[in-house]
């Protein structure tokens, strides 16, 4: 945790401890405790649990970040309790409201101290009983899903074979430190909208600024989930969010001019509806990091490469081969047992002519393809530069200029920003960085006659401020990745895929229950 973070804890607590202090101070007097300790931060929830006779431990337990908070709201509830204060509205704004609902409680000449003992002659109603329950339930698993581990399901099969359409995951927060929300007042539970309506679930009257405590750097080749650093602007249907992203269809519908379609997207509000969304409620997205901070990655032959090594290649990573057999019959079990393929789904085998397939194959499929003989010849299906329409060039790939001709096989070398490091702008150069200098990290900038203007100031030198990651399918034929929409800066990191607790496809996948992900 750095200075700044715990800054930010201390100053909240004391706060959330002093805010309260004038009421406080009426309330002390009622029970014949001088007024002038409610002002001395902590040493007043000191007071206060000793009025109420609870345990003295639960004086420490605040000096645990953020959890502690809660502690302190939970030593205000039975504090006020020995006022004759027991109706849930009233406990609602003990916790939500002190600095205001102390005072009146203070300064209300109906308002009796009837101590410890008083509040044990009180006894809840069942239902009150059960919302109190529920109340802790909905606390203890916010913290748990904010600041520990959260659930989460793969959509899609960018990842596969290492993840299956339907996989349940546990995330871990606490890998790369947990992210403090930047809008912390949300509906406990939703993302970003309520379900069944494109009302938000969230407000942004509070906007807390990027802050991870206790943080960890992603490691190369680690399987990272994390928000879509594209998402910031929705089209809000169904058909579109993440699935048809805001930039993609206002390059599409604008011929690769995305200012067109911008305006086009602006005109006709009907059927692009817009929303702008901060970064911890954009779009969850799970890929693998293949390049990290200070990086230099580069495709080729469908091939990554990192610092002109031979990159990493995952056991499931898989692209399309053309496969041509000597004419037999591909038998499904076998298939499956022996190659992973199903020879039924059209993702795995998309298109045959006769003894000709198209198949998408692990490195591990292909070598046994070849071992065993099934396999006439096999060769991958890569994308060239050369075979693109020259008319598609700033449409296709990231950065979506005419200058990088570049493809999903054919990519790079391109340097991953990292904090700290410096950057010379130059005319071949702007377009891969523009958006992270502009967006991610707030500047303006602009190119004029050749010339950079960096926040009004001339500059062809600019210093990241965050660390950006590479991040890539493991599926790399089928997955909408860094490829299509560059860096994923530190800020939009969620946490790191731990374990597969189910897995469903027509029912329960036995086998891949509790397996740790690689």
């Amino acid at each position: 945790m750095s200075s700044n973070q715990i800054l930010i804890v201390v100053l909240i607590s004391l706060l959330l401890v002093l805010l309260p202090a004038f009421g406080l101070s009426k309330l002390f007097h009622k029970a014949g405790v001088p007024g002038w300790k409610a002002f001395v931060p902590f040493y007043n929830t000191w007071e206060m649990i000793q009025i109420a006779e609870r345990p003295k431990h639960w004086f420490f337990w605040q000096f645990i970040p953020v959890a502690g908070w809660f502690v302190t709201m939970g030593i205000f509830i039975e504090f006020i309790k020995c006022y004759g204060k027991f109706a849930f509205w009233e406990h609602a704004l003990t916790c939500l409201l002190p600095f205001v609902y102390f005072p009146y409680v203070g300064l209300d000449q109906k308002t009796r101290f009837i101590g410890a003992k008083g509040v044990k002659h009180y006894q809840k109603s069942a239902v009150r009983e059960w919302v109190d329950a529920g109340i802790f339930a909905i606390v203890a698993a916010t913290l748990i899903r904010t600041f520990i581990f959260e659930a989460y399901t793969i959509p899609t099969g960018s990842m596969e074979k290492t993840l299956l359409i339907n996989d349940y995951l546990f995330v871990s927060k606490l890998s790369y430190g947990p992210r403090i929300p930047n809008t912390p007042l949300a509906i406990p539970f939703m993302h970003h909208t309520i379900p069944g309506t494109s009302a938000r679930s969230y407000s942004e009257l509070l906007k807390l600024p990027y802050s991870r405590w206790f943080a960890s750097p992603v490691k190369r080749n680690d399987v990272v989930v994390f928000n879509f650093p594209t998402g910031d602007t929705v089209i809000n249907k169904p058909e579109f969010q993440s699935a048809d992203p805001y930039y993609d269809v206002a390059r599409r519908i604008g011929n690769g001019n995305i200012n067109t379609g911008r305006q086009m997207i602006l005109n006709d509000p009907e059927t692009y509806p817009l929303v702008l969304r901060p970064v911890d409620k954009r779009e969850n997205y799970i890929k693998r990091c293949v390049a990290i901070a200070g990086d230099t990655l580069e495709v080729k032959d469908g091939r990554v490469y990192i610092n002109s090594q031979p990159g990493y290649v995952p056991p499931h990573s898989q692209i399309y081969y053309d496969v041509e057999t000597s004419g037999q019959p591909l038998d499904a079990d076998l298939m499956k047992e022996q190659y992973n393929i199903d020879i039924e789904d059209p993702n795995d085998i998309p298109s045959q002519t006769g003894n000709k397939y198209l198949m998408l194959l692990t490195a591990e499929a292909v070598e046994k393809m070849r071992t065993t003989g099934l396999a006439k010849s096999i060769t991958p299906q890569l994308i060239r530069p050369s075979q693109v329409d020259a008319r598609l060039w700033g449409q296709v790939n990231y950065p979506y200029d005419t200058i990088h001709k570049w493809t999903v096989d054919y990519f790079g070398p391109i340097w991953i920003p990292a904090k700290g490091g410096t950057l010379t702008l130059t005319p071949d150069n702007y377009t891969i960085y523009e958006r992270a200098i502009r967006v991610y990290e707030g500047n303006t900038l602009e190119q004029r006659n050749g010339k950079f203007f960096i926040n009004g100031i001339e500059s062809n030198q600019y210093t990241f401020r965050m660390n950006y990651y590479w991040m890539m399918g493991d599926n790399r034929h089928g997955s909408q990745d860094s490829r299509f929409w560059g860096f994923v800066p530190e800020d939009h990191i969620v946490g790191e895929a731990w374990v597969i607790w189910m897995s469903l496809n027509k029912g329960i996948r036995w086998n891949r229950l509790f397996k740790s992900i690689k």
